[in-house]
């Protein structure tokens, strides 16, 4: 775990060692700015008094939660194990930084949505209507962050990816490698949202928070444009890596019924990020352009050239 330099202000960053709180620890944080990372060995959202002692112990300025059982299938027989991680580590998180007087940023999901009931983007003022057991613990965290903490910032994502950890890309990557043929779901609609940007949006929210300038919170929506499905995301992932991985396998288009998982998935997981851009002035992710960096780190670290600067 890295220190923060004497004159600069910690953000403690918890679930640091997942895709989102690893590109927090690299990302390109204001002036007197600078990420703490715990992981789950020293910072155990699950253990209230584990987050209590960090939260004393580093007296940061503000708190990051980027901890999260994201095994969408394996919460359908595993729900103790989600709700703790979901709904009790974003409660004693919330706890502890109300009585310190710490703001709190945590992330969320599109996941509280039924995914079926509009075909238009999802606004932050749309019914909430979980369909699964990860779902419904996210749910959870969300209202345990509200009740607990006012001075918070849930950002609902969707679809994210990056060169560190398990995710799409990495997946339609190997794959391609292995087979001639992909088939990949064609009728869910989503965004998909590089773990690099989602930590630059709350590197700009949390310069807000402690400038005093522009500080907004609630909850907003951040995701990647254009929206696209599974399979035209996996069609550009083949496309754009088929030269450094000398084949190019057909994706074939399927649909959701032909492809059956324990966890229900949303037919539509776009988000509306409006109201982001206009409390901090956060576009949409590029996704596309954030694609070409994540392959070029994965494939130059697995071709052992490095990855690029």
């Amino acid at each position: 775990m890295a220190e923060a330099a004497p004159h600069t202000l910690p953000v403690l960053v918890f679930g640091a060692n997942g895709q989102v709180g690893f590109e927090l620890r690299r990302a390109a944080w204001a002036p007197g700015l600078a990420p703490l990372g715990l992981d789950r060995a020293s910072g155990d959202v699950t253990d209230a008094k584990a987050v209590s002692a960090a939260i004393a112990a580093h007296r940061p300025a503000l708190v990051v939660n980027a901890s999260a059982y994201t095994a969408v299938d394996k919460a359908e027989s595993e729900r103790d194990t989600a709700f703790a991680v979901n709904r009790d580590g974003p409660a004693n998180l919330a706890r502890a930084c109300a009585a310190a007087g710490v703001p709190l940023i945590h992330i969320s999901t599109d996941y509280v949505f039924d995914g079926t009931s509009k075909t238009t983007p999802w606004s932050e003022s749309d019914p909430v209507a979980p369909q699964g057991v990860y779902a419904a613990s996210k749910l959870a965290g969300e209202e345990a962050v509200r009740d607990a903490q006012p001075d918070h910032v849930i950002l609902r994502t969707a679809w994210v990816f990056g060169a560190h950890g398990h995710n799409f890309v990495k997946t339609m990557l190997r794959l391609a490698r292995e087979r001639d043929e992909l088939r990949v779901v064609a009728d869910q609609h989503g965004c998909p949202t590089p773990a690099a940007a989602i930590a630059a949006a709350i590197a700009t929210i949390a310069q807000a928070r402690l400038t005093g300038e522009g500080w907004t919170p609630g909850t907003f929506h951040y995701g990647g444009a254009p929206a696209t499905t599974w399979h035209g995301f996996a069609e550009r992932i083949v496309d754009r890596a088929a030269a450094r991985i000398g084949r190019r396998p057909a994706v074939t288009a399927i649909t959701t019924a032909d492809f059956p998982t324990p966890a229900r998935r949303p037919a539509n997981s776009v988000l509306d990020t409006a109201r982001l851009g206009q409390a901090y002035g956060i576009p949409p992710a590029d996704w596309m352009a954030g694609l070409d960096r994540v392959l070029d780190d994965i494939l130059d670290e697995t071709q052992g050239v490095g990855a690029k600067a």
